[in-house]
């Protein structure tokens, strides 16, 4: 949804908290800024693709983004709220965009396009000094990234830690982020939970329409459940059917509450899985399947003391309780300890 900026009390108030007119009099670009359109982007979104041209510069007025570097597969590089700007070094070099971004809840943004931004700074030498610190501050961020990660690349985490048919994270991965994330949600004082789930009769799907068409059940299933998590949700591709996210919430019954939402959203929509195998003599032409695809899940928490494989362990154990019990179901598991 586009439509032109108004000056009202709520959006003025939104715009002096960004970053670009921080210590600035928005009367004095004012006038330029009614050339602009606020935009609203749902949650799951894309903003920019990797090797998108880009003509504007965002100004985040509320909603939150995250930042990819080289497309989805590899680990958030950076989360942006309200004050903050995203596209200032296509501004600069003219170049076209080096990251994805996507909406991590639904946001609004106000769009400025490129000869705008460069008339507010010929307007105003405040304006002209906030860009150069966001930059600034974008390229120190990055560069203090580079020196402390412990990989040499991130060619080479990806080809590590991501699966390459779904560009999720693999369990290789998971290993390492559930130390961390446990040890953050016992500082933090809120309960850390796994769910695992598992793509319903996945096989059928391979013997009728072959392995090709699997895969993109595989995907598209990865999709889905990417778009619909927070962004602190980690989710991860276990092999075969299976997926698994790590999540923190604040009781046992919101996380079966999650896990019920994400059960439903993978069941809602209809997928396309391509060619129905090979032409008979009758129908020379490859004919294209829908079907509706369902998961079932089982969710485990996290106790002190555990680790990844024993709480893997308990929260398959209840997902094997909802096969038997008939599938597309959520079980929570017995405490495992």
């Amino acid at each position: 949804m586009v439509k032109t900026a108004t000056m009202t009390d709520s959006y003025r108030m939104l715009l002096e908290r960004n970053k670009l007119f921080r210590n600035i009099s928005l009367g004095s670009v004012e006038h330029i800024l009614k050339g602009c359109q606020v935009i609203a982007l749902k949650s799951g979104a894309t903003l920019l693709d990797v090797g998108q041209k880009n003509t504007s510069l965002y100004l985040v007025l509320d909603g939150e983004l995250r930042v990819y570097l080289n497309g989805r597969g590899l680990p958030v590089h950076a989360v942006l709220g309200s004050g903050e700007c995203i596209g200032e070094l296509s501004l600069i070099d003219g170049g076209n965009s080096a990251a994805l971004v996507m909406a991590a809840q639904d946001t609004r943004m106000l769009k400025v396009p490129h000869e705008l931004v460069w008339s507010m700074v010929d307007n105003s030498n405040g304006i002209a000094r906030n860009l150069l610190s966001i930059l600034a501050g974008r390229i120190r961020n990055d560069n203090l990234l580079q020196v402390t990660t412990t990989e040499p690349s991130l060619e080479f985490e990806a080809s590590a830690n991501i699966d390459m048919l779904t560009g999720l994270h693999n369990k290789n991965w998971m290993s390492e982020a559930f130390h961390r994330m446990a040890q953050r949600c016992e500082r933090n004082g809120v309960p850390l939970f796994l769910l695992v789930a598992d793509i319903d009769r996945f096989k059928d799907f391979n013997d009728r329409y072959g392995h090709l068409a699997g895969d993109r059940v595989l995907k598209g299933v990865a999709q889905i459940m990417a778009a619909n998590l927070r962004p602190h949700d980690l989710l991860v591709y276990l092999g075969g059917d299976k997926f698994a996210v790590l999540f923190p919430e604040r009781s046992l019954d919101l996380a079966m509450k999650m896990a019920e939402r994400l059960r439903e959203v993978v069941a809602a929509p209809v997928l396309r899985i391509g060619r129905m195998g090979a032409p008979d003599a009758a129908n020379t032409t490859n004919a294209t399947q829908e079907e509706h695809v369902t998961v079932s899940l089982g969710v485990s928490a996290a106790l002190s003391g555990d680790t990844l494989d024993s709480v893997l362990a308990a929260a398959d154990g209840a997902l094997q309780q909802a096969k038997l019990d008939g599938r597309n179901l959520v079980k929570m598991a017995k405490t495992h300890n």
